[in-house]
């Protein structure tokens, strides 16, 4: 690991047993079946797909909500399978997490200023009037005004509460920052004024962020890298200029072209993905995406791709990387 990594994931996974009833054995879930990544100080790592592909479940591993059933996860040079609990609290305090919802990640009987001191009264030994002068510091830097500290979640706009939550995720001075879709339920003129926030936050604190999102056009806005997952396995993962500008994957492809442009005057073909997602409990033999992908053929219902390198990106496709294949799809 070299100085400015902060964060290495190796086929990590997360599987789930759920119920099926009292006589028959629980199935197991695999939520996340296999990642592996690497993320950097100052860049920022993008994590898309459809719904139940395992963005969330890969935000709740790093995070150290939940530990991985497999797979290691190195946070700041220190592994987190099988660390010891004191190692463990003191890396939380250099992972810290913005939810979807900034209304629902804040107390509402809680005043805004008491909501981010807490995390220094809990992590810390610092005097009251110390965590009193962090927290109206770290609102001044997300652009909230001295009156705001004594104010409810309720008395403040979707985009102020989402500067909150930025603000209480930065005050034990994180490394990395997991940001589960943090705009999504923002207006669109709300969305860039937050990403501005997080762009100028990334600059001066030299961060590492692990951007979770459905929204490409966000992606393309403030990504770096870009990881494509499908059913709980990474599909592609590149260059944020490469995936966009050269998609490999069938899948990755279908996604860009359902992507808004803000080009009236430019075509681009839509592609529609035939069928259901699958189920995760029940996923399909080999590769996950063949019986929705134009591209199948013989191996692709039996052996399971592996992540390989093709052009500029990692690829996991039969097809791609066959030669004659890639030629024909062209």
């Amino acid at each position: 690991m070299t100085a400015d990594t902060v964060l290495i994931a190796r086929d990590l996974a997360r599987h789930y047993l759920v119920s099926r009833g009292a006589f028959r054995q629980p199935a197991t879930l695999k939520a996340l079946d296999g990642a592996g990544f690497t993320v950097k100080r100052g860049r920022t790592l993008a994590v898309v797909g459809e719904s139940g592909c395992g963005k969330s479940t890969l935000a709740r591993l790093v995070t150290m909500i939940e530990p991985p059933t497999a797979g290691s996860l190195q946070i700041s040079g220190h592994e987190i399978v099988g660390a010891s609990s004191d190692t463990l609290k003191k890396l939380r305090s250099k992972v810290q997490i913005v939810f979807q919802n900034p209304y629902g990640s804040l107390n509402p009987r809680q005043k805004i200023g008491h909501a981010l001191e807490e995390p220094l009264l809990v992590n810390t030994t610092l005097s009251a009037k110390e965590r009193t002068e962090r927290a109206r510091a770290m609102m001044a830097n997300v652009g909230l005004r001295p009156e705001h500290y004594e104010r409810y979640p309720h008395m403040f706009s979707g985009g102020q509460r989402q500067r909150i939550a930025i603000a209480r995720a930065l005050m034990l001075d994180p490394d990395i920052l997991v940001l589960d879709e943090p705009v999504s339920a923002l207006d669109v003129s709300i969305q860039a004024q937050v990403l501005n926030l997080l762009a100028d936050i990334q600059e001066r604190l030299n961060l590492a962020f692990l951007f979770i999102s459905h929204d490409l056009s966000v992606v393309r806005h403030i990504a770096n890298d870009v990881m494509v997952m499908y059913l709980g396995r990474v599909v592609e993962y590149g260059s944020r200029d490469d995936i966009f500008r050269n998609p490999q994957h069938p899948y990755t492809r279908a996604l860009l072209s359902a992507t808004p442009m803000a080009d009236p005057e430019r075509k681009r073909e839509r592609i529609v993905l035939k069928g259901e997602l699958p189920s995760p409990l029940n996923p399909p033999s080999g590769c996950a995406f063949n019986p929705r992908c134009p591209l199948a053929f013989e191996p692709c219902p039996v052996l399971r791709p592996a992540l390989l390198a093709h052009e500029a990106s990692l690829v996991a496709c039969h097809a791609v990387n066959k030669p004659e294949a890639t030629t024909k799809a062209a």
